[in-house]
């Protein structure tokens, strides 16, 4: 047996973990001594050890859809971008990377695309989550600097979330909110959503405002504390963001976010009296076409009430993914040098020196949306794309594949063989994934963490770091790509940061360049300083931090007569992504397992759609299909849909395929929040659900979602033709014996072959209401009696047996019928469920809906 320490390679909460791999393989455990986490790990960590598995891994260098050797492939690589970067100059390529990257992969890709190919074509789906916050920090303080560490948590008097539905996408830390609160019932929590989100279970206020009013809201916070004699002098252009505020009356912002004034003003008041205060904001604010303007209105009611640069104070941006921020680190945006530095002279000239390159990028280069279109455009005739999916996370995703389907040449470093992605390759590299990677990443706190590799490399798979240096030197730049291990990428890294400092520059690592490999391997949790003095006169030329002047406007997308409703996109509970690891895991899709879109009672009789209805979305970019869920914290005229689902996994499950590629003109982040759409309910013939040992091809007029199961293939359908005729045919070429059932509109089949079922359907107008427990365990055991065999075929558990319901607690599979039965019983609150079925007692991220079904029930 062996134990590593090493990061989740999720969120950026950055949590520490410990790995284990026996001989029945890796299981994985918070680590206690890790001052992210302190031992605690949501569902999507703990199951982390259920990824590691080969299914599907891309193994082997591929050239056009053959396998080839390493040399075959970087050889290729090396003369089709050189004779590119001949015929059309440098600006012809790009990179495109990914906060999954570690820090030296990072490091690697930038140093070669700025410093040595001498275009700035290097942007990162980290573009697409926290670009506006680096915008606002930069406008404000002079430096990408995030000045809140978690610890100020426990510190503060006032916890504003807002655009962050914590409980769902930082679930460890809204845990240790929920623990400080317990610690300190005076601490308030504000959330400030439009939905009413499971992040609101801990709210003592919560502000459910129109969808992108926030910058109405906080300026007019910054109206009341100017009104209280609280000066903006001390601040550059302090006038200017008076002025732009002073007309931003609690009246006028009730207006405009749609609240009630009582609402507004007891949120100022909280604000303006607590001696300390944190506003905790991400994707909701930050993905706004006025997300910089967004995140700077914050940002200066922090600075105008004095609420920074103290324990427990501050304007906290936590970011998305687990190394979004040593992308910061390293010069990751297009809009950016590396180590924190600018496209300004005296930066280049440095970093040329440093890198001893005459070759460096002099300009910012295309930022992600802008990047694709000129791939559209033929501008841009080569793309590298590392560890990311933008087919499916970035706007206006059929746009992006036609860009990609015509682009002259397109490579992919990848871990999976098939990603929506990957299907428009010439050349895919096998990379190495979580737990075979060795590296550092940087989470949301400043706090640099090593990522361990505890297996070996499976195939011909390699580093990242690696990968590039390759290239590099087939590029004709092999003197400055000579790293034999990512501690040398590092260490160069970190003596980068320091370089010509002299406390210039706010990102200084420098004192760990000098680490022996052994010490870089043995590394705790480092976090980066920003001392509260230099926080207070900030990195500006001026010598002084920065107010900014903020007009608030509308989201640009607004309802119209054909496009009545505004979608909300976010993300669930137990998926991560476009789902390349967490979708093949079982246990993940048990808690929401397809496409869903969330409407208000009163919109759904509008459209006439019911729970659990199929219903279609479009905009003028697409459409896709999501099951009807009928929330009532779900604002009128207005859908939620999550974003991970792709073509992989869904037919037409992809909401990007909606979203415009509309960005804010100074951070280039997309607007995914608003998007102005219809909706109509989707009536098939026939709903259906299919497992199977072998999947036979799918008519391509079916509604497809795949889901992830431990025994079986797994598949809901829906469609018009007619399924059993096409599937006993099917059966029948394959020579298998075959049960079937039907009663009304009921049609059942099994299909045996040697005594194991082979394959189940079930279906009916409606999705039919199964056992899938039992049918995945006939999977494994072939049921032992004619009666276990007729309830498979009526796909249902034995009478001794009841369903446990829809899935609330992911980590020990405990199903919505067993809790509310357990509540009926007498189990009267979280603790007293957790005792009987041990539900929220793991990574606690279904507390907030055991909470809703205890409230339920005691109304």
């Amino acid at each position: 047996m062996m134990n590593t320490r090493t990061t989740c390679p999720y969120c950026g909460v950055g949590c520490g973990v410990v790995a284990t791999v026996t001989d029945d393989g890796v299981s994985v455990a918070g680590d206690r001594a890790h001052p992210a986490n302190a031992g605690r790990l949501c569902v999507k960590g703990a199951a982390l050890g259920e990824t590691t598995g080969l299914a599907g891994r891309l193994l082997a260098p591929q050239m056009d859809d053959q396998t080839v050797s390493w040399q075959t492939a970087l050889d290729a690589a090396g003369e089709r971008l050189n004779a590119i970067i001949r015929e059309f100059g440098p600006q012809a390529v790009a990179f495109y990377a990914s906060g999954q990257l570690l820090t030296e992969d990072y490091y690697a890709a930038n140093k070669l695309m700025k410093g040595f190919i001498g275009a700035a074509n290097i942007d990162t789906n980290s573009r697409l989550c926290m670009s506006s916050a680096v915008t606002g920090y930069k406008r404000a303080f002079g430096a990408d600097v995030v000045p809140c560490s978690y610890e100020d948590i426990e510190k503060s008097d006032l916890l504003v979330l807002v655009g962050s539905n914590a409980a769902w996408t930082h679930p460890v830390l809204y845990q240790r909110i929920v623990q400080a609160k317990q610690d300190n019932p005076a601490l308030k929590v504000v959330v400030i959503d439009p939905r009413v989100t499971a992040t609101c279970a801990i709210a003592d206020l919560h502000l459910p405002l129109a969808p992108g009013s926030d910058a109405g809201l906080f300026v007019g916070l910054l109206n009341m504390i100017a009104t209280g004699n609280h000066s903006l002098c001390d601040f550059d252009e302090g006038e200017a963001a008076l002025i732009a505020a002073r007309e931003w009356t609690p009246e006028a912002v009730a207006t405009f976010c749609a609240l009630p004034r009582d609402v507004v003003t007891t949120f100022y008041d909280w604000f303006i009296t607590a001696p300390r205060a944190m506003t905790l904001f991400t994707m909701g604010i930050n993905q706004s076409a006025s997300g910089s303007d967004k995140c700077n209105a914050i940002i200066n009611v922090h600075l105008a009430s004095g609420k920074f640069a103290r324990p427990g104070c501050g304007p906290f941006s936590l970011t998305g993914q687990p190394n979004a921020m040593g992308g910061r680190e390293v010069g990751g945006l297009a809009t950016q040098l590396a180590a924190h530095m600018n496209f300004e002279a005296a930066d280049i000239a440095r970093l040329a020196r440093f890198w001893q390159t005459e070759r460096l990028a002099q300009t910012p280069g295309l930022m992600a949306v802008e990047l694709f279109e000129a791939i559209g455009r033929g501008e841009v005739k080569a793309v590298w794309i590392m560890g990311t999916n933008p087919a499916v996370s970035l706007p206006d995703s059929h746009a992006v594949c036609t860009a990609l389907a015509a682009c002259p040449l397109v490579i992919v470093s990848e871990v999976v063989a098939e990603t929506d992605t990957s299907r428009y390759a010439h050349i895919r590299f096998p990379a190495l994934v979580w737990g075979e990677k060795n590296g550092t990443v940087t989470n949301s706190e400043r706090r640099i963490s090593r990522q361990r590799a505890f297996l070996p490399p499976p195939g011909e798979a390699k580093a990242d770091w690696w990968i590039i240096a390759q290239v590099a030197r087939r590029l004709g730049f092999g003197d400055a790509f000579g790293w034999q291990h990512p501690h040398e990428v590092f260490s160069e890294h970190a003596a980068l940061s320091g370089f010509e400092n002299n406390g210039t520059r706010a990102f200084d690592i420098s004192e760990l360049a000098g680490l022996t490999r052994e010490q870089w391997d043995r590394l705790e949790p480092y976090q980066w300083t920003v001392a509260p003095a230099a926080l207070q006169r900030g990195w500006r030329p001026a010598g002084r931090l920065r107010t900014v002047p903020v007009s608030p406007v509308r989201a640009v997308a607004q309802p119209t007569s054909r496009y009545p409703l505004l979608l909300n996109t976010g993300r669930i509970r137990d998926q991560w992504h476009t789902m390349t690891r967490t979708g093949t895991v079982a246990r993940l899709m048990q808690h929401i397992a397809e496409p869903v879109v969330d409407i208000c009672p009163a919109d759904a009789d509008r459209f006439a759609l019911g729970e659990g209805d199929l219903a279609h979305l479009s905009s003028p970019r697409g459409v896709m299909v999501a099951r009807v869920r009928i929330q009532p914290g779900q604002r009128q005229g207005e859908l939620f849909t999550p974003m991970h689902w792709n073509h992989c996994f869904a037919r037409q499950g992809k909401v990007n395929a909606l979203v415009a590629p509309v960005c804010d003109p100074y951070s280039g982040q997309p607007e995914s929040k608003q998007t102005a759409v219809r909706i109509t309910a989707l009536q098939p013939g026939w709903q259906g659900e299919l497992y199977a040992r072998e999947m036979p091809d799918l008519p391509a007029d079916l509604y497809w979602v795949r889901k992830a199961t431990e025994s079986a293939l797994h598949f809901t359908l829906a469609g018009n033709s007619d399924a059993v005729a096409w599937l006993t045919a099917w059966c029948q070429t394959q020579g298998w014996q075959m049960q079937s059932a039907s009663a009304g509109t009921v049609r059942n089949l099994l299909a045996w072959h040697n005594g194991q079922l082979m394959l189940g359907w079930w279906s009916d107008t409606r999705l039919p209401a199964i056992a899938h427990d039992i049918i995945v365990q006939a999977f494994i055991t072939a049921p032992a009696t004619a009666q276990a065999r007729h309830n498979l075929l009526a796909g249902r558990a034995a009478a001794s047996s009841p369903s446990p319901g829809r899935t609330v607690c992911s980590c020990y599979s405990i199903g919505e019928n067993a809790i509310r039965a357990a509540i009926a019983t007498g189990c009267d609150s979280t603790a007293a469920l957790g005792n009987t079925l041990r539900c929220g007692t793991n990574c606690g991220s279904c507390l907030p809906e055991l909470k809703a079904l205890l409230s339920e029930a005691a109304n």
